[in-house]
């Protein structure tokens, strides 16, 4: 007579299995339907902690699953760790954001200048639905963000503004950064390759010009001395001065929307270039403006290499 021995099935592991598969089907269609479709971020954040919670819940399963196989033998072995499989990506990326979270400060918008950040040629405006109401910017930002990223400073380039201005608009392009607003340039197109006009100094006359039509010449020509670099005035005359252009990035995988801001600023012989990045939604961008910014910066860098100054 055959004795045949009927091995229990594990429920858990099987129920597992099927979880574990929806968390990874919901994580994807979200990711492409924020990525590439009308998927707002808000609703993004939130179905994705939804997906992370569905396979947080199949890991648990999977694993009492594993336990019935290793104390009674019961199947189910395979379909518990096809479940772990599939809960992988939904838990590494909101495993990924929680480690940003607690490792980065709470600020969503970052610059070069923390003194005289660069402003909003149009504010930015989102609707944050579900997340948190956004608060101003404060000193106490600024002084998190120095701490926090102390290599992200402004960087300055010997050359006239239009010069650094070409390599500006390329780097931009490179980065997938469209620029949508221009101020301080006679640009029409805000992504065109046109100059801005330069300054030329005025003409001297020639020695052997007339100057039957000039009378009471002075001996001694005045040169005026150089304004003092924050009095009202100064600060006035950089203001209009100043090439600014603004706008709109998203990051390659998730697609959350990012907003960028870069301003040229003539001083002496030389052009000073801050940028400003600040995340569209959520008051905590995890660290990515920083890493827009520096991204951004590295690759200007390289650009302009040979002509920057300290």
């Amino acid at each position: 007579m055959t004795i045949r021995f009927d091995r229990p099935v594990s429920h858990a592991a099987r129920a597992a299995r099927l979880i574990a598969s929806f968390a990874l089907v919901l994580c994807g269609v979200i990711l492409i339907g924020h990525r590439f479709g009308p998927l707002e971020t808000p609703y993004f954040v939130l179905l994705l902690l939804v997906s992370a919670g569905f396979a947080a819940f199949a890991v648990l399963l999977a694993v009492i699953g594993l336990t019935q196989l290793w104390r009674i033998a019961a199947l189910g072995g395979v379909s518990a760790v096809k479940a772990l499989i599939y809960a992988a990506l939904p838990l590494a990326i909101v495993g990924i954001g929680a480690e940003r979270y607690w490792t980065r400060p709470a600020i969503y918008d970052v610059s070069t200048d923390l003194v005289d950040a660069p402003e909003w040629l149009a504010t930015p405006e989102a609707k944050q639905l579900w997340l948190p109401a956004r608060h101003l910017v404060t000193s106490g930002d600024r002084e998190a963000q120095n701490v926090a990223y102390p290599a992200l400073t402004s960087r300055r380039y010997e050359g006239a503004s239009d010069r650094v201005l070409e390599a500006v608009r390329k780097v931009a392009g490179d980065n997938h950064i469209t620029i949508v607003k221009v101020e301080g340039t006679d640009l029409v197109d805000p992504n065109g390759d046109q100059r801005p006009r330069r300054r030329t100094p005025r003409q001297r006359p020639s020695p052997t010009a007339d100057d039957s039509a000039v009378t009471d010449m002075p001996d001694v020509i005045p040169v005026p001395t150089p304004r003092p670099y924050r009095d009202g005035v100064a600060d006035l005359i950089r203001q209009s001065t100043d090439v600014v252009l603004q706008g709109q990035t998203r990051t390659r995988i998730f697609g959350l929307p990012f907003d960028v801001l870069i301003r040229l600023r003539e001083e002496a012989e030389t052009t000073l270039v801050d940028v400003r990045v600040a995340s569209r939604y959520g008051q905590d961008d995890l660290g990515v403006s920083a890493d827009i910014a520096e991204s951004y910066l590295k690759a200007l860098d390289a650009e302009l290499l040979g002509i920057a100054g300290g």
